[in-house]
């Protein structure tokens, strides 16, 4: 059995009554995709098995810090840093459509990972008057959505893991893998 590893995947489907293909991202931790098959079904039961991948990663390195899961009764102490999920949206004059970009970020807390999601060229480059790039208003800004990764994982995995951030010297970008990936082929 390999290591378990973080996997964000942008999970797709067209539920019955929708006129266009509905996306969702997901967070789930296992040892390689196929383990992750019941979690994906279990996330987006309105699916009803039709479902499919259309990205995915396994999260490694972010921003020059290496992630791990680690079972929750191994790690010590309290993470001075977090791994969060952004989810930008942004618009582009004339196109009928509202754009979206997703990040993965450390930081301490949500004030400080917007604060860097502002400086992204999508945040600047993105919008335009009477229609700006945002984050979500909740958050004291415009941000669609804003997680922080640990939140948002199955409880299964919540109770037994966490994730562990260890600064890294090694710069390494994660492989992320696009298509239209069916689960019978995971």
């Amino acid at each position: 059995m390999g290591s378990l590893k973080l996997y964000q995947l942008l999970l797709g489907c067209k539920p019955a009554g929708r006129n266009t293909e509905q996306h969702d991202v997901l967070f789930a931790v296992g040892t390689c995709l196929k383990d992750l098959i019941p979690g994906i079904l279990n996330f987006w039961p309105e699916a009803d098995g039709r479902i499919h991948v259309d990205a995915w990663r396994e999260v490694n390195f972010v921003e020059g810090f290496q992630i791990q899961i680690v079972e929750k009764e191994s790690a010590s102490g309290q993470a001075a840093e977090a791994l969060f999920f952004l989810n930008l949206g942004g618009y582009k004059k004339d196109e009928f459509d509202e754009l979206h970009y997703k990040m993965l970020l450390i930081g301490a807390d949500k004030a400080e990972v917007i604060r860097k999601a502002k400086e992204s060229a999508f945040f600047l480059h993105t919008g335009f008057a009477g229609a700006p790039s945002h984050i979500d208003d909740k958050y004291g800004v415009d941000v669609d959505d804003l997680f922080e990764i640990e939140d948002v994982l199955p409880s299964g995995v919540k109770e037994k893991y966490r994730i562990l951030i260890s600064a890294s010297e090694t710069v390494v970008k994660d492989e992320i893998h696009l298509g239209y990936l069916p689960l019978k082929n995971l």
